[in-house]
Protein backbone atom coordinates (compact mmCIF):
# COMPACT_ATOMS: atom_id res chain seq x y z
CA UNK A 1 0.00 0.00 0.00
CA UNK A 2 1.21 3.64 -0.99
CA UNK A 3 -0.37 6.75 0.68
CA UNK A 4 0.05 9.56 -1.32
CA UNK A 5 0.49 12.88 0.92
CA UNK A 6 0.50 15.38 -1.36
CA UNK A 7 2.52 19.17 -0.05
CA UNK A 8 3.59 20.34 -3.64
CA UNK A 9 7.18 20.83 -3.45
CA UNK A 10 7.06 18.86 -0.14
CA UNK A 11 4.81 15.89 -1.45
CA UNK A 12 6.02 12.29 -0.41
CA UNK A 13 4.78 8.66 0.11
CA UNK A 14 4.14 6.36 3.23
CA UNK A 15 4.79 2.78 2.62
CA UNK A 16 2.93 0.39 4.30
CA UNK A 17 4.21 -3.69 3.84
CA UNK A 18 4.95 -6.10 6.02
CA UNK A 19 8.81 -6.55 5.10
CA UNK A 20 9.21 -3.09 3.62
CA UNK A 21 12.17 -2.44 6.27
CA UNK A 22 14.27 -4.18 3.92
CA UNK A 23 13.25 -2.44 0.72
CA UNK A 24 14.39 1.00 1.90
CA UNK A 25 17.91 1.38 -0.09
CA UNK A 26 16.04 0.82 -3.64
CA UNK A 27 13.26 3.01 -2.48
CA UNK A 28 16.37 5.77 -1.82
CA UNK A 29 17.40 4.68 -4.71
CA UNK A 30 14.26 5.49 -6.93
CA UNK A 31 14.23 9.59 -4.49
CA UNK A 32 17.87 10.27 -6.07
CA UNK A 33 19.40 10.75 -2.98
CA UNK A 34 22.76 10.95 -2.37
CA UNK A 35 24.88 8.00 -1.75
CA UNK A 36 25.45 8.61 1.71
CA UNK A 37 22.85 7.08 5.15
CA UNK A 38 23.06 8.03 8.14
CA UNK A 39 20.73 5.26 10.46
CA UNK A 40 19.99 6.68 13.76
CA UNK A 41 18.70 4.56 16.38
CA UNK A 42 19.12 3.65 19.54
CA UNK A 43 20.65 -0.24 20.98
CA UNK A 44 17.59 -2.47 21.18
CA UNK A 45 16.15 -1.44 17.82
CA UNK A 46 19.12 -1.45 16.15
CA UNK A 47 19.69 -5.59 17.22
CA UNK A 48 16.30 -6.23 16.67
CA UNK A 49 15.80 -4.70 13.05
CA UNK A 50 19.38 -2.65 12.45
CA UNK A 51 20.47 -6.02 10.16
CA UNK A 52 17.77 -6.02 7.43
CA UNK A 53 17.86 -2.18 7.17
CA UNK A 54 21.61 -1.70 6.62
CA UNK A 55 21.57 -5.43 4.31
CA UNK A 56 19.23 -3.29 2.07
CA UNK A 57 21.17 0.31 2.09
CA UNK A 58 24.50 -1.88 1.44
CA UNK A 59 22.66 -3.55 -1.43
CA UNK A 60 21.57 -0.58 -3.11
CA UNK A 61 25.03 1.31 -3.02
CA UNK A 62 24.82 3.09 -0.19
CA UNK A 63 27.10 3.96 1.97
CA UNK A 64 25.74 3.30 5.61
CA UNK A 65 26.89 4.90 8.94
CA UNK A 66 25.18 3.81 12.09
CA UNK A 67 24.52 6.84 14.65
CA UNK A 68 23.40 5.37 18.41
CA UNK A 69 21.14 7.54 20.64
CA UNK A 70 19.96 6.57 23.90
CA UNK A 71 16.35 4.83 24.25
CA UNK A 72 12.92 7.18 24.35
CA UNK A 73 13.09 10.62 25.77
CA UNK A 74 16.74 10.81 26.86
CA UNK A 75 17.43 10.86 23.23
CA UNK A 76 15.46 14.19 22.43
CA UNK A 77 18.01 16.90 24.28
CA UNK A 78 20.56 19.16 22.90
CA UNK A 79 23.26 17.34 23.97
CA UNK A 80 22.20 14.48 21.90
CA UNK A 81 21.26 16.60 18.97
CA UNK A 82 24.91 18.43 19.15
CA UNK A 83 26.32 15.03 19.06
CA UNK A 84 24.99 13.64 16.09
CA UNK A 85 25.53 17.36 14.26
CA UNK A 86 29.39 16.53 15.30
CA UNK A 87 29.26 12.64 13.96
CA UNK A 88 27.92 13.83 10.83
CA UNK A 89 30.07 16.63 10.03
CA UNK A 90 33.01 14.08 10.68
CA UNK A 91 31.50 11.49 8.49
CA UNK A 92 31.18 14.64 5.83
CA UNK A 93 27.62 14.25 5.24
CA UNK A 94 26.09 16.98 3.39
CA UNK A 95 22.29 18.47 2.14
CA UNK A 96 22.30 15.30 -0.15
CA UNK A 97 22.74 12.52 2.52
CA UNK A 98 19.97 10.75 4.47
CA UNK A 99 18.72 10.44 8.19
CA UNK A 100 16.84 7.39 8.95
CA UNK A 101 15.08 7.01 12.55
CA UNK A 102 14.75 3.20 13.13
CA UNK A 103 12.46 3.55 15.83
CA UNK A 104 9.86 4.96 18.11
CA UNK A 105 8.37 8.40 18.14
CA UNK A 106 11.43 9.85 20.07
CA UNK A 107 14.26 8.56 17.45
CA UNK A 108 12.22 9.74 14.96
CA UNK A 109 11.50 13.52 17.08
CA UNK A 110 15.08 13.80 17.09
CA UNK A 111 16.58 12.08 14.19
CA UNK A 112 14.01 15.04 12.17
CA UNK A 113 15.28 17.70 14.07
CA UNK A 114 18.92 16.66 13.54
CA UNK A 115 18.05 16.56 9.50
CA UNK A 116 16.11 19.89 9.71
CA UNK A 117 18.67 21.82 10.80
CA UNK A 118 21.81 19.80 9.44
CA UNK A 119 23.07 22.07 6.59
CA UNK A 120 19.80 23.89 6.55
CA UNK A 121 17.85 20.85 5.74
CA UNK A 122 19.29 17.36 5.12
CA UNK A 123 16.89 14.02 3.84
CA UNK A 124 14.73 12.59 6.51
CA UNK A 125 13.27 9.26 6.13
CA UNK A 126 11.24 7.76 9.42
CA UNK A 127 10.96 3.92 9.77
CA UNK A 128 9.11 3.54 12.58
CA UNK A 129 8.98 0.40 14.44
CA UNK A 130 6.05 1.01 16.80
CA UNK A 131 2.33 0.86 16.37
CA UNK A 132 2.36 4.73 17.64
CA UNK A 133 5.01 6.14 15.28
CA UNK A 134 3.40 4.26 12.61
CA UNK A 135 0.14 5.63 12.78
CA UNK A 136 0.89 9.17 14.18
CA UNK A 137 4.64 10.47 15.13
CA UNK A 138 6.25 9.51 11.64
CA UNK A 139 3.49 11.55 9.89
CA UNK A 140 3.62 14.84 9.29
CA UNK A 141 6.96 16.57 10.06
CA UNK A 142 7.03 17.37 13.65
CA UNK A 143 10.30 17.05 14.93
CA UNK A 144 11.82 18.48 18.61
CA UNK A 145 13.68 17.97 21.58
CA UNK A 146 12.91 18.45 25.00
CA UNK A 147 13.31 21.83 26.83
CA UNK A 148 13.86 20.97 30.67
CA UNK A 149 10.90 22.64 31.49
CA UNK A 150 8.54 21.46 28.65
CA UNK A 151 8.40 18.40 26.22
CA UNK A 152 9.18 19.03 22.48
CA UNK A 153 9.21 22.73 23.22
CA UNK A 154 12.59 22.98 20.64
CA UNK A 155 11.67 21.58 16.75
CA UNK A 156 10.46 22.43 13.06
CA UNK A 157 8.07 21.73 10.79
CA UNK A 158 10.37 19.41 8.58
CA UNK A 159 8.63 17.02 5.92
CA UNK A 160 10.45 14.04 5.08
CA UNK A 161 10.98 12.27 1.80
CA UNK A 162 9.42 9.10 2.67
CA UNK A 163 7.75 7.40 5.56
CA UNK A 164 8.48 3.51 5.83
CA UNK A 165 6.01 1.57 7.97
CA UNK A 166 6.51 -2.17 8.29
CA UNK A 167 3.06 -3.53 10.08
CA UNK A 168 5.37 -7.05 10.82
CA UNK A 169 7.68 -5.38 13.35
CA UNK A 170 4.77 -4.89 15.47
CA UNK A 171 4.40 -8.54 16.04
CA UNK A 172 7.93 -8.06 17.89
CA UNK A 173 6.72 -4.86 20.18
CA UNK A 174 5.74 -5.67 24.23
CA UNK A 175 2.22 -6.12 24.38
CA UNK A 176 1.94 -2.93 26.52
CA UNK A 177 3.71 -0.96 24.13
CA UNK A 178 1.56 -2.68 21.29
CA UNK A 179 -1.41 -1.65 22.92
CA UNK A 180 -0.28 1.90 23.36
CA UNK A 181 0.00 2.59 19.70
CA UNK A 182 -4.00 1.28 19.10
CA UNK A 183 -5.23 4.40 20.69
CA UNK A 184 -4.08 6.71 18.07
CA UNK A 185 -6.28 4.53 15.81
CA UNK A 186 -9.23 4.20 17.54
CA UNK A 187 -8.86 8.25 17.69
CA UNK A 188 -8.92 8.40 13.96
CA UNK A 189 -11.97 6.64 13.90
CA UNK A 190 -13.70 8.59 16.45
CA UNK A 191 -12.95 12.02 14.97
CA UNK A 192 -12.18 11.16 11.29
CA UNK A 193 -13.79 8.45 9.34
CA UNK A 194 -17.21 6.14 10.82
CA UNK A 195 -16.67 3.91 8.73
CA UNK A 196 -12.69 3.27 9.75
CA UNK A 197 -14.12 3.16 13.21
CA UNK A 198 -16.68 0.44 12.20
CA UNK A 199 -14.09 -1.57 10.97
CA UNK A 200 -11.27 -1.39 13.86
CA UNK A 201 -14.70 -2.41 15.60
CA UNK A 202 -15.29 -5.65 13.67
CA UNK A 203 -11.70 -6.34 14.30
CA UNK A 204 -10.92 -5.61 17.36
CA UNK A 205 -10.23 -8.99 18.14
CA UNK A 206 -7.67 -10.54 15.28
CA UNK A 207 -6.35 -6.46 15.58
CA UNK A 208 -5.60 -7.62 19.49
CA UNK A 209 -4.27 -11.16 18.23
CA UNK A 210 -1.56 -8.85 15.98
CA UNK A 211 -3.14 -10.82 12.85
CA UNK A 212 -0.81 -9.25 10.38
CA UNK A 213 -3.09 -8.68 7.49
CA UNK A 214 -5.31 -6.98 9.84
CA UNK A 215 -2.93 -5.01 10.77
CA UNK A 216 -1.59 -4.06 7.87
CA UNK A 217 -5.01 -2.81 6.70
CA UNK A 218 -6.04 -1.30 10.22
CA UNK A 219 -2.39 0.14 9.84
CA UNK A 220 -2.80 1.54 6.26
CA UNK A 221 -6.19 3.27 6.97
CA UNK A 222 -5.29 5.10 9.99
CA UNK A 223 -1.69 6.30 7.95
CA UNK A 224 -4.18 7.24 5.20
CA UNK A 225 -6.31 9.25 7.56
CA UNK A 226 -3.25 11.22 8.93
CA UNK A 227 -2.29 12.00 6.00
CA UNK A 228 -5.60 13.48 5.00
CA UNK A 229 -5.22 16.10 7.75
CA UNK A 230 -1.66 16.81 7.41
CA UNK A 231 -2.49 17.97 3.32
CA UNK A 232 -5.35 20.37 4.84
CA UNK A 233 -3.27 21.64 7.46
CA UNK A 234 0.57 20.99 7.36
CA UNK A 235 1.97 23.29 9.90
CA UNK A 236 -1.13 23.35 12.45
CA UNK A 237 -2.37 26.63 11.30
CA UNK A 238 -5.77 25.56 11.75
CA UNK A 239 -8.78 23.52 13.16
CA UNK A 240 -7.92 20.40 10.96
CA UNK A 241 -5.06 19.37 13.06
CA UNK A 242 -6.61 19.89 16.00
CA UNK A 243 -8.50 16.73 15.35
CA UNK A 244 -5.41 14.74 16.12
CA UNK A 245 -5.75 16.09 19.43
CA UNK A 246 -8.40 14.18 20.22
CA UNK A 247 -8.11 12.37 23.45
CA UNK A 248 -5.15 14.52 23.94
CA UNK A 249 -5.63 17.50 26.41
CA UNK A 250 -7.05 15.41 29.13
CA UNK A 251 -4.50 12.64 28.24
CA UNK A 252 -1.44 14.76 28.05
CA UNK A 253 -2.75 16.67 31.77
CA UNK A 254 -2.83 13.04 32.97
CA UNK A 255 1.04 11.90 31.72
CA UNK A 256 1.94 15.69 33.17
CA UNK A 257 0.26 15.11 36.37
CA UNK A 258 2.02 11.84 37.29
CA UNK A 259 5.23 12.86 35.89
CA UNK A 260 4.85 10.43 33.05
CA UNK A 261 5.57 7.18 35.37
CA UNK A 262 2.05 5.97 35.85
CA UNK A 263 0.80 5.37 31.46
CA UNK A 264 2.28 4.86 29.14
CA UNK A 265 1.29 7.25 25.91
CA UNK A 266 -1.43 5.60 24.76
CA UNK A 267 -2.92 4.59 27.87
CA UNK A 268 -3.29 8.13 29.06
CA UNK A 269 -4.85 9.08 25.66
CA UNK A 270 -7.26 6.19 25.90
CA UNK A 271 -8.01 7.45 29.40
CA UNK A 272 -8.45 11.14 27.81
CA UNK A 273 -11.12 9.55 25.03
CA UNK A 274 -13.08 8.54 27.82
CA UNK A 275 -13.31 11.79 29.76
CA UNK A 276 -13.43 13.79 26.69
CA UNK A 277 -16.16 11.81 25.59
CA UNK A 278 -17.70 11.84 28.86
CA UNK A 279 -17.78 15.45 28.84
CA UNK A 280 -18.91 15.94 25.36
CA UNK A 281 -21.93 13.99 27.00
CA UNK A 282 -22.32 16.49 29.99
CA UNK A 283 -21.79 19.46 27.01
CA UNK A 284 -24.87 17.42 24.94
CA UNK A 285 -23.11 14.78 23.10
CA UNK A 286 -22.88 11.39 22.40
CA UNK A 287 -20.77 8.68 22.22
CA UNK A 288 -19.83 4.87 21.85
CA UNK A 289 -15.84 4.15 21.82
CA UNK A 290 -15.58 3.28 25.65
CA UNK A 291 -16.27 -0.17 24.09
CA UNK A 292 -13.67 -0.62 21.91
CA UNK A 293 -10.99 1.13 23.74
CA UNK A 294 -12.11 -1.81 26.23
CA UNK A 295 -11.99 -4.41 23.39
CA UNK A 296 -8.22 -3.97 22.62
CA UNK A 297 -7.02 -4.12 25.91
CA UNK A 298 -6.66 -0.34 26.59
CA UNK A 299 -7.91 0.83 29.84
CA UNK A 300 -10.84 2.87 30.42
CA UNK A 301 -10.91 3.43 34.05
CA UNK A 302 -8.14 4.84 36.55
CA UNK A 303 -7.49 3.68 40.34
CA UNK A 304 -6.98 7.39 41.22
CA UNK A 305 -6.81 10.70 39.59
CA UNK A 306 -5.65 13.99 40.93
CA UNK A 307 -8.17 16.40 39.55
CA UNK A 308 -6.72 19.59 40.79
CA UNK A 309 -3.67 18.79 38.98
CA UNK A 310 -4.83 17.61 35.69
CA UNK A 311 -6.40 20.86 35.55
CA UNK A 312 -3.17 22.60 36.22
CA UNK A 313 -1.62 20.71 33.58
CA UNK A 314 -4.44 21.49 30.74
CA UNK A 315 -3.95 25.08 31.76
CA UNK A 316 -0.40 24.56 30.48
CA UNK A 317 -1.55 23.08 27.10
CA UNK A 318 1.10 24.14 24.23
CA UNK A 319 -1.95 24.17 22.25
CA UNK A 320 -3.78 27.29 24.07
CA UNK A 321 -4.26 29.86 22.05
CA UNK A 322 -5.01 33.78 23.90
CA UNK A 323 -4.74 31.47 26.86
CA UNK A 324 -7.92 29.58 25.76
CA UNK A 325 -7.41 25.70 25.88
CA UNK A 326 -9.32 24.07 22.61
CA UNK A 327 -11.08 20.87 23.40
CA UNK A 328 -11.90 18.68 21.07
CA UNK A 329 -15.16 16.80 21.07
CA UNK A 330 -16.56 14.65 18.83
CA UNK A 331 -20.24 15.06 18.49
CA UNK A 332 -20.62 11.93 16.48
CA UNK A 333 -18.30 9.04 14.99
CA UNK A 334 -16.44 10.67 12.11
CA UNK A 335 -16.59 13.85 12.79
CA UNK A 336 -15.23 16.49 15.21
CA UNK A 337 -15.62 20.34 16.74
CA UNK A 338 -13.10 22.46 18.44
CA UNK A 339 -14.49 23.82 21.52
CA UNK A 340 -13.01 26.50 23.87
CA UNK A 341 -13.32 27.99 27.33
CA UNK A 342 -15.03 24.60 28.73
CA UNK A 343 -15.83 25.16 32.47
CA UNK A 344 -13.58 23.68 34.72
CA UNK A 345 -16.17 22.18 36.74
CA UNK A 346 -17.07 20.05 33.75
CA UNK A 347 -13.94 18.82 33.46
CA UNK A 348 -13.31 17.96 36.71
CA UNK A 349 -16.56 16.02 36.52
CA UNK A 350 -15.46 14.21 33.68
CA UNK A 351 -12.37 13.45 35.00
CA UNK A 352 -13.96 11.74 38.49
CA UNK A 353 -15.93 9.57 36.09
CA UNK A 354 -13.31 7.68 34.77
CA UNK A 355 -12.01 6.73 38.30
CA UNK A 356 -12.99 3.26 39.25
CA UNK A 357 -15.59 2.87 41.91
CA UNK A 358 -13.74 1.91 44.88
CA UNK A 359 -16.24 -0.49 45.69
Amino acid sequence: MIIPVDLGSRSYSIVVEPGALAGVGARLRELRVGSRAVLVTDAGILKLHGAAVITGLEAAGLSVMVLEVPEGEAAKTLAVAEHCWDRLLAAGADRTSTLLALGGGAVGDLAGFVAATYMRGANFVPLPTTVLGQVDASIGGKTAIDHPKAKNLIGAFYQPRLVVVDPAVALTLPERDFRSGLAEIVKHGVVLDAAYFDDVERSARALSARDLPTLTRIIGGSCRLKAGVIQRDPEEKGEWRFALNYGHTIGHALEAATRFETWTHGEAVSLGIVAEARLAERLGLAQRQESLLHAVGLPVRAATVDSDAVLAAIAHDKKARDGRVPFVLAPSIGAFRVVYDVPPREVRAALESIVEDPR
